[in-house]
C-alpha cells in the first residue's frame, strides 16, 4: 500500500478525532440506513443520486461477506462531516465534489498521491498510537490509482503504445490534474498536452502541477495549427462531460482533439474515457474509436480506483478482493443503464 506521509496542511487538531459512543449524531435521515450495518461509510459530496459508488461497494463487501455499507450524504456542510466520523462504527469516506480540496486541512496524514495533486478523494482512519479513544484521520487520491491501474491493465504492451510518447490531457479540472500526475508519475510519458475550453483552467493546472513538483513538459494546445505540428500522443485521458460542444471555445478543443486523434493512422495509442454518465459509451470514444484507438471506458477508472479505497478501509490487498466480481457486476449495471436509453 502506498506510504503515508505526515500532512504540512494540518488545521485539525494533533490529538485525532474523538470517537463517540453514541448514534445521536446520525440525522435521522440516516439512521434507518445505518442501523442494519455492523459499519458504515459515507459517500460525501453534493449530486450524487447516479454514483455507483456505493453500489460497487456493496458488491465487495458481499464477497468478503462483511455487513457493510455505504451512505450517501448529499452536503457540502465540512462541519457536519466532521461530526458524523466520530460514530464508532465508521469506517471511512469516499469524497467527491466540491468537498475535495475542501477536506484536506482537516486531515492528519495524506498519502503521497494525495499530498502532490492536493485533494481527498479516499478518507480512511488509522489508531491514534497512544489514546484509543481517538483515531487519525487519512487521506489518499486514488482517482490516480484509477487512472494508473486503467491503462496497465488494459493495454497489454504499453511500450509500444505510449512509454516514451507525449500524452494528452482533455479537461481542466480535478480529473485532469489526477491524469497528469498519473501519466507523469507511473506511465513513462515525455511532454503532456493539454487542450480544454478555458484557458484560464489550463493555466491553473500547469501553475498547481508545477508548484507540486510534477508540472514538468506540459504544453497548452490553444490552436489546430499547434496539433498538426506536434508529434502525437501514445496515450489520451478525457475528463470532460458527455456534452456535444456549442460553444466557439468547446468547439476549438474538440477540433484539436480531433486532429490528433486522426494523425498517424498507422500508430494510435489508448484513450482513456473517464465519463461513464449516463453511458461510458460516449460520443468522444466512438469518434476516437472510429479513428483506430483503443478506448478504455470511464467504468474501468471507478472499479480500480474503488478497488484501491477498499483496501484502505478494509485492509485486504487486491489479490484479496472480488476484482472479476466487481467487473460483472459494473457490465450487467450498464447493459441495464444501457436497455433504458
Amino acid at each position: 500500500m502506498t506510504t503515508m506521509q505526515t500532512s504540512l496542511q494540518n488545521s485539525t487538531s494533533p490529538e485525532g478525532v474523538p470517537i463517540t459512543s453514541s448514534s445521536a449524531a446520525l440525522p435521522p435521515a440516516l439512521v434507518d440506513e445505518v442501523a442494519p450495518l455492523e459499519k458504515h461509510g459515507f459517500l460525501f459530496g453534493q449530486k450524487l443520486t447516479n454514483s455507483w459508488s456505493p453500489f460497487l461497494h456493496d458488491v465487495i463487501y458481499s464477497h468478503l461477506g462483511l455487513n457493510w455499507g455505504q451512505v450517501r450524504l448529499d452536503s457540502a456542510d465540512m462541519d457536519l462531516f466532521l461530526k458524523l466520523i466520530q460514530h464508532p462504527n465508521f469506517y471511512g469516506a469516499s469524497v467527491t465534489m466540491p468537498n475535495k480540496v475542501a477536506i484536506v486541512p482537516h486531515l492528519h496524514i495524506l498519502t503521497q498521491e494525495c499530498r502532490d495533486v492536493g485533494a481527498c478523494n479516499t478518507l480512511f482512519t488509522r489508531p491514534h498510537p497512544s489514546d484509543p479513544s481517538r483515531r487519525l484521520l487519512c487521506g489518499a487520491n486514488t482517482d490516480v490509482l484509477g487512472i494508473k491501474n486503467s491503462f496497465i491493465y488494459n493495454v497489454p504492451q504499453p511500450e509500444q503504445v505510449y512509454h516514451n510518447k507525449p500524452a494528452l490531457v482533455i479537461g481542466g479540472g480535478g480529473a485532469a490534474r489526477s491524469a497528469v500526475y498519473a501519466l507523469r508519475k507511473f506511465l513513462q510519458v515525455t511532454d503532456i498536452y493539454l487542450v480544454n475550453r478555458e484557458a484560464s483552467e489550463v493555466e491553473a493546472v500547469i501553475r498547481d502541477c508545477k508548484a507540486r513538483g510534477y508540472g514538468q513538459g506540459l504544453v497548452h494546445v490553444s490552436t489546430e495549427a499547434q496539433a498538426r505540428e506536434l508529434p502525437n500522443p501514445g496515450a489520451i485521458v478525457a475528463c470532460v462531460p458527455d456534452f456535444p460542444p456549442t460553444t466557439p471555445e468547446e468547439i476549438l478543443a474538440r477540433s484539436i482533439t480531433t486532429i490528433f486523434l486522426s494523425k498517424y493512422a498507422s500508430a494510435k495509442g489508448a484513450m482513456l474515457e473517464m465519463c461513464y454518465n449516463p453511458t461510458p459509451f460516449t460520443e468522444l470514444g466512438k469518434l476516437a474509436e472510429g479513428m483506430g484507438w483503443q478506448v478504455i471506458l470511464g467504468t474501468e477508472a471507478l472499479i480500480w480506483q474503488g478497488l484501491e479505497q477498499d483496501r484502505y478501509w478494509t485492509g485486504r490487498e487486491l489479490s484479496d478482493l472480488p476484482v472479476e466480481d466487481v467487473k460483472a457486476a459494473i457490465a450487467d449495471k450498464v447493459a441495464a443503464r444501457m436497455a433504458k436509453l
